[in-house]
C-alpha cells in the first residue's frame, strides 16, 4: 500500500491529484483549509481510501499534526504532493501591495510548502524502508511572470530553489527525493 499526503486537496490541481492517486489504488490524506471541501474531494471517489486533515500549513504544529495522524493510520509516508498556495494580492501594483498580503503569501506558497517536506522528509527518514518523494508543485509564473503578481511570482521562483536542496539534501544522504512541476493554470 502506497501513502499520499496531498495539500490544496479541496479544489484545483489538488483535488484532481489526489483523485488520480487513489483511482492508482494509493491512500491519500487529504489536508487543506477547508473540511468541506476536503469531504467533497474524498465523496469523488467512493471507493478511495482517505484521510481528511484539516491543515494550516503555516502553523508548525497543524502540520506536525497532519503527519503525525498520517503515520498513526498509515504507518508512513511515500509522497508529499505540496500544493496548497494563494495568489492574494494578485492585480495589485507593487506600490500597493499591504506588506501583511506579501506575508500571507510568503507563509502559504512557501512556508508551508518547506513546513510540509520538512515534516516528510523526517518521516521518510524514520520508516522501514526509508525513503519517498516530495513533489512541489511549481507555477508558469515562476519564468513567466504576470503583471501585479509580484509576491505570487517571488514565492515560486523560491519553490525552485526550495525543491532543488531538497533534492540535493535526499541524494547526498540517501533519503528523500523532492521533484518540481510547474502549473500553467492561472491561480484561483
Amino acid at each position: 500500500m502506497s501513502i499520499a499526503v496531498v495539500t490544496g486537496a479541496g479544489s484545483g490541481i489538488g483535488r484532481s491529484v489526489a483523485l488520480a492517486l487513489a483511482a492508482a489504488g494509493w491512500s491519500v490524506a487529504l489536508a487543506g483549509r477547508r473540511a468541506e471541501a476536503l469531504e467533497e474531494t474524498a465523496a469523488l471517489a467512493p471507493d478511495g481510501d482517505f484521510l481528511c486533515a484539516p491543515t494550516d500549513v503555516t502553523s508548525e504544529a497543524r502540520v506536525a499534526a497532519l503527519f503525525s495522524s498520517v503515520r498513526d493510520r498509515y504507518g508512513r509516508v511515500d509522497l508529499l504532493f505540496n500544493n496548497a498556495g494563494t495568489f492574494a494580492g494578485g492585480g495589485t501594483p507593487v506600490e500597493d501591495l499591504d506588506p501583511a498580503t506579501w506575508r500571507a503569501v510568503v507563509d502559504v506558497n512557501l512556508t508551508g510548502a518547506f513546513l510540509c517536506a520538512q515534516a516528510a522528509f523526517r518521516a521518510m527518514k524514520e520508516q522501514e524502508p526509508q525513503g519517498g518523494r516530495i513533489i512541489n508543485n511549481g507555477s508558469i509564473s515562476a519564468h513567466v511572470p504576470r503583471p501585479h503578481s509580484i509576491a505570487y511570482t517571488a514565492t515560486k521562483h523560491a519553490m525552485t530553489g526550495l525543491t532543488k536542496s531538497l533534492s540535493w539534501t535526499g541524494v547526498r544522504t540517501g533519503s528523500p527525493a523532492a521533484n518540481s512541476t510547474s502549473a500553467t493554470r492561472r491561480p484561483t
